[in-house]
């Protein structure tokens, strides 16, 4: 019955593949290669339920961001915008973004503010900058621009990425043992992150950090489920959906689906 729900196996795979394929076309043909754009959410693991959500993570070709100066080397400053992560005042999983080397967009420029003789990235700046309004009615949700729209749910975020691993989240590569194994956590490293815009609510700069985000991880992760495992995480998805979030408006503001993927992955 969960299959019919969910999906087969045969169908999760094409669905998913049919994404990777449709992203793959799209950055070739496109006219403007300054912009990436990456799918994300229940759509991209696979999922065709009802109110899976189409999330769209948005960010800039030529700016990456770096740990430290060392990684600099691995760069033409002609041709890429360099910034530094500075998480020495922030919470784990927050950092301040320094303005390292010039940068032609127009919304970063707008978005810098000075800190201690250094040009950072305000995040609540950044993110008012570039909001994208592509359907009326959208609304700040955390990091993201969303709303609903043909009565499909969006998330579009645009944010920096980073070609490498967080040294925060270094003991995770050594952590994994059973799963998911060492080829998958090797192309998870490989791929780095990227940095949504939003500040800890009770950090020191709330409205100039950043948090890293792992959404290309935990797609990764997702697909590297076998099926079983991928119909447990749909049930609880469903659970949420129709159990829980029918019973308590309280609750429905405390619990999403997020959290139910943090549960299944540990």
């Amino acid at each position: 019955r969960l299959c019919q729900i969910v999906g087969t196996s045969v169908q999760v795979a094409i669905r998913r593949e049919t994404v990777d394929i449709t992203e793959m076309v799209d950055r070739r043909v496109a006219d403007n290669d300054d912009v990436i754009e990456m799918q994300s959410g229940s759509l991209r693991e696979g999922f065709r339920l009802k109110g899976s959500d189409h999330d769209i993570m948005f960010w800039l070709n030529g700016h990456r961001v770096i740990w430290d100066m060392s990684q600099s080397e691995h760069y033409y400053t002609e041709d890429k915008t360099l910034i530094l992560s500075d998480s020495s005042e922030s919470p784990p999983g927050f950092t301040l973004l320094e303005l390292l080397t010039p940068t032609p967009c127009r919304e970063v420029v707008s978005a810098c503010v000075p800190m201690n003789d250094r040009l950072c990235i305000s995040s609540s700046l950044f993110k008012q900058h570039t909001q994208l309004h592509y359907f009326p009615g959208s609304i700040g949700h955390g990091p993201c621009e969303s709303g609903e729209v043909g009565g499909i749910e969006y998330d579009f975020a645009c944010c920096f990425a980073c070609d490498f691993w967080p040294r925060s989240a270094s003991y995770w590569i050594n952590r994994c043992h059973s799963w998911p194994d060492r080829e998958v956590v090797h192309e998870i490293v490989r791929n780095g992150c990227h940095y949504v815009p939003i500040g800890h609510s009770l950090g020191l700069h709330e409205h100039e950090e950043w948090r890293i985000s792992f959404s290309l991880a935990e797609h990764k992760l997702v697909h590297s489920m076998n099926h079983c495992q991928f119909l447990t995480y749909g049930l609880l998805k469903i659970f949420l959906k129709e159990v829980i979030d029918e019973q308590s408006e309280e609750t429905n503001k405390l619990l999403c689906s997020y959290h139910m993927k943090t549960v299944i992955f540990w």
